[in-house]
């Protein structure tokens, strides 16, 4: 009897003396905000920015009977086929049947039309390249237009998991061969 007085006057000694230390977490050994990790990466992506933009325009330069078009998203584009005659661009839902190619700035050839095949893109409602979704709605049916895009305008820091690598600016040669609106499509669809 006296061995279990012993016993439980001990687990009892235990608990209230473990129950009365207040334990605190650990520190880290290091703190940071994440702020200087932020700093270093808009910093990264300034510069990256300001190089890409460099020889974009070292190729506009060098290219002075070219008339390249600033467009506000941050990106450059010229006609080489216009069609002044007509004045429909695509708009959210429409659907564009359209061909393209894909180049690096130095004019060789990442992708072509036939690798690419006819593309069909309803707009704003499929996930493209970013520049393609903006530059397609500046065109007309029947236009080609040559894009410069910046890296962050087409595949980024991760590329295309192929041929187009991180951080590559890229030109696309696009032709727009039609415009339908998307409630024709899907009567057409349905008749089928």
């Amino acid at each position: 009897m006296k061995k279990l007085f012993l016993i439980v006057l001990f687990i009892t000694g235990i608990t209230i003396t473990s129950c009365s230390q207040q334990q605190q977490a650990r520190r880290p050994v290091s703190q940071s905000s994440g702020a200087a990790f932020i700093d270093k990466s808009v910093e990264r992506n300034r510069k990256l920015v300001a190089k890409e933009e460099a020889i974009i325009d070292s190729i506009i330069k060098n290219n002075p009977d070219i008339n390249y078009i600033a467009s506000d998203k941050g990106y450059w584009y010229h006609y080489e086929i216009e069609n002044k005659g007509a004045t429909i661009t695509p708009k959210r839902g429409d659907v564009t049947y359209f061909d393209y190619d894909v180049k690096d700035l130095e004019g060789n050839v990442i992708y072509t039309k036939a690798e690419l095949k006819p593309q069909v893109y309803y707009v704003d409602k499929e996930n493209i390249m970013m520049g393609l979704r903006s530059g397609i709605k500046l065109m007309k049916e029947g236009e080609t237009v040559t894009f410069l895009f910046p890296s962050n305008m087409g595949y980024g820091y991760h590329g295309d998991n192929n041929k187009i690598g991180v951080n590559q600016p890229l030109v696309c040669t696009v032709t727009l061969n039609k415009i339908k609106p998307e409630a024709e499509v899907k009567e057409n669809n349905n008749k089928l």
